[in-house]
């Protein structure tokens, strides 16, 4: 693979991680649980390696070529998008307290993040209709080496953002308790309409 096509790789992939969704507002929310960042953004991406590992295997082509498996996947992934939502309007974060997070609480925020990227049509769409198009068996590279590659710098791609973002929630919003509950309100009315949207899409076509 080229060094040219893998920066134009990068440069798309950055523009779609840049996007936010819900793994933004998860990672927000976890910004205001003081250390449960770094476990939140290791779920996250724990998530996406698994499409990752999908990709490699070559089963993203039988699933992109297949309606009604893509269907099913998309739907499940927006109706636990809007189950979130509701789950952070209802209840939305604020700033950490001292010795808030315990060891069992940051195993349920890794698990939480897996199934948020896990059921991330984003990441569907990333991997079944992206990756295609940087990758070219003709160069010599096995199709597996070079989805691996791809698969490398998206994982390393999202670890940086998200991170930053978990990072930069925390400084600014740990010490305005209003704001953080309103930018968390804000994040959950976007998984709900993030949600909603994928729900009317998939099932209208």
């Amino acid at each position: 693979m080229s060094v040219a096509t893998l920066a134009a790789f990068l440069a798309v992939d950055l523009l779609l991680v840049f996007t936010p969704g819900a793994d933004w507002a998860y990672a927000i929310s976890a910004g205001l649980r003081g250390r449960s960042v770094v476990p939140a953004v290791t779920g996250l991406i724990v998530g996406h390696a698994a499409y990752a590992l999908v990709a490699v295997a070559g089963l993203a082509v039988v699933v992109a070529s297949s309606p009604a498996a893509l269907t099913v996947l998309t739907v499940a992934g927006a109706g636990y998008l809007l189950w979130l939502g509701w789950c952070v309007l209802r209840q939305p974060a604020v700033p950490a307290t001292a010795g808030e997070n315990t060891d069992a609480s940051r195993l349920r925020v890794l698990l939480r993040g897996a199934g948020i990227s896990g059921l991330n049509p984003k990441a569907l769409l990333l991997y079944f209709s992206l990756f295609p198009q940087f990758i070219h068996p003709a160069q010599g590279w096995p199709v597996a080496a070079q989805t691996g590659l791809l698969s490398t710098v998206h994982l390393a791609a999202c670890a940086v953002v998200y991170l930053a973002v978990g990072l930069l929630a925390r400084t600014v919003l740990s010490t305005r308790p209003s704001a953080a509950r309103a930018v968390t309100r804000v994040s959950g009315a976007m998984m709900i309409a993030i949600g909603a949207l994928l729900l009317v899409e998939r099932l209208a076509g």
